[in-house]
């Protein structure tokens, strides 16, 4: 019997592409989506159909112990990606941070000791650091909770390590830098930016342009959180995906628009800026412990704009799209 794998956050940017990625290998994925009214399997609905006949859709929430206790039966390895994620959004409401990402995190981990899974990726943040006190970022670099967001997800890896070193379960945080890429939610910076040069918007209202930012098209995350299981290295710790180079959100915007062929007036409004203290001013991460994997970002960053411009022109935003408990 094939072993089956459970993915959290299946139905989410980084989760869906990590599930095409595991059925493409021939994997049985058990599929832990969101429940809600409008979309239950989220971005899963344009997988290949001939893909799907691997694939268990499970909706739940990870806030349920017993639905989590559900999905993790019969389950060999799990990567848990689901969380609530958008940053301005924790400044309202850091509860719901707290029990989606915290609690949510402790009910995985409770089920996966119950279950006696063999693996447990748990998805961590580049915002665990806050704003950089040295480059390249490596795993040692201090944690600084710059928001009730980075908060909750420095609070979900301690209490992973704490059940590896409390209870042998063996558990390796992942930590991506700046994922991007087709299915991103519209609440980041690179796909509105897109949506809306495709869309003819000559004037733009934006953020802060000056942080800079590691970033990695979706497709090399995917392939570091394959990595990260196949090699079975890591466990107990935390190993980080990153490109080792940084680039700046004014020199992103240029690149679209020299692939868009379109040219914007930009203003940055304060409605869209963090407060002074929560912004992370630089991340840039050191690839040094993820190569011994033999690891290492294959897409450059305007090789990745093109393709994830490419995908807007021809697919667009999900009818559903918005802010949720998805990565």
């Amino acid at each position: 019997m094939a072993e089956k794998i459970l993915v959290t956050g299946a139905d989410g940017f980084i989760g869906s592409h990590l599930v095409e990625a595991l059925l493409r290998q021939g994997r049985e994925v058990r599929a832990f989506v969101y429940y809600h009214p409008y979309s239950e399997s989220g971005w899963l609905s344009d997988l290949d159909p001939q893909l799907r006949s691997g694939l268990e859709l499970y909706p739940g929430d990870v806030r349920d112990p017993g639905r989590v206790d559900g999905a993790m039966n019969g389950v060999s390895t799990v990567f848990h990606l689901a969380a609530l994620i958008g940053i301005p959004y924790s400044y309202h409401a850091p509860a719901s941070y707290l029990q989606t990402n915290v609690l949510g995190t402790q009910h995985i981990l409770d089920a996966a000791l119950r279950h006696q899974v063999s693996k447990v990726l748990i998805t961590s943040s580049s915002e665990v650091y806050g704003s950089a006190r040295y480059i390249p970022m490596d795993e040692a670099h201090p944690r600084q909770a710059q928001s009730p967001y980075s908060a909750s997800k420095i609070a979900a890896d301690a209490l992973a390590q704490s059940y590896h070193l409390s209870f042998g379960l063996p558990v390796v945080i992942v930590r991506p830098f700046n994922t991007y890429g087709p299915r991103q939610s519209l609440r980041a910076f690179i796909p509105t930016v897109i949506q809306q040069l495709l869309g003819g918007a000559s004037e733009l209202e934006l953020g802060d342009l000056t942080p800079t930012r590691d970033l990695l098209y979706v497709e090399d995350t995917v392939n570091g959180f394959l990595a990260l299981d196949q090699s079975g290295l890591f466990i107990g710790e935390d190993v980080q995906l990153a490109s080792g180079r940084e680039y700046g959100m004014l020199e992103v915007l240029q690149i679209i628009e020299d692939l868009t062929g379109r040219t914007v007036v930009f203003s940055q409004v304060p409605e869209r800026m963090r407060p002074e203290r929560s912004e992370v001013r630089r991340l840039c991460g050191s690839m040094e412990k993820i190569s011994r994997t033999a690891w290492h970002p294959q897409t450059d960053l305007r090789a990745g704009l093109t393709r994830t411009i490419e995908w807007f022109r021809l697919i667009g935003p999900h009818p559903g799209d918005a802010p949720g408990f998805r990565l």
